[in-house]
């Protein structure tokens, strides 16, 4: 594995690597102090937006219209429940800190079909721990497109800053083991 990248330096590493074609099993160690990476297509208050529909926030008028299938349509629609998984995650970790069920898993249907987009949701699961005085994590994507990475890297960092603050005030952001089981280039 690469040593420990930035988000920005990951998402420029993952778009070198998934032009030549797809990458199978991409892993990477993430600092996740900064984890707002803007791009064209993914400038901050649309990045915001995302994130807090994902983290159940209620949503402007004006954040709603940023929402598209260019975007990532229904395969990056984590939303359903989060409240309450953020809620069993702080729970666990303040009643057991040194547990290993700190996770939350994103999947909406038992048995998905490979038909289905609105099945096939691409981050599948997010394990939560405390180490050396920050909240880190490790995250399972199913797939990813480099072109929708700062999308996703900016809710896993939002998710993380919720979680953190329901623990300890002050609780900084550590790393990110980050793994795909497959990277390409973009949604086509």
């Amino acid at each position: 594995m690469e040593p420990i990248k930035t988000c920005y330096q990951t998402w420029q590493m993952m778009t070198d690597v998934a032009e030549n074609g797809p990458v199978r099993n991409f892993s990477q160690m993430i600092d996740m102090e900064n984890y707002t990476v803007e791009t064209d297509m993914f400038p901050e208050e649309v990045l915001k937006a995302y994130s807090d529909y994902n983290l159940e926030k209620p949503l402007t008028d004006a954040q709603k219209a940023f929402f598209n299938e260019a975007r990532g349509g229904k395969q990056g629609d984590y939303r359903d429940g989060m409240k309450r998984k953020i809620e069993n995650v702080v729970d666990c970790m303040n009643r057991f800190p040194q547990s290993k069920r700190a996770l939350i898993t994103i999947s909406n249907n038992p048995f998905p079909s490979h038909e289905s987009d609105d099945d096939a949701k691409c981050m599948r699961e997010i394990h939560f721990y405390q180490e050396d005085g920050k909240l880190n994590a490790s995250v399972l994507f199913r797939a990813q497109a480099a072109q929708i990475f700062p999308k996703n890297i900016h809710f896993i960092g939002s998710l993380m800053d919720e979680v953190a603050s329901s623990l300890e005030p002050g609780l900084k952001l550590g790393a990110l083991h980050y793994h795909t089981s497959i990277l390409v280039s973009d949604r086509s």
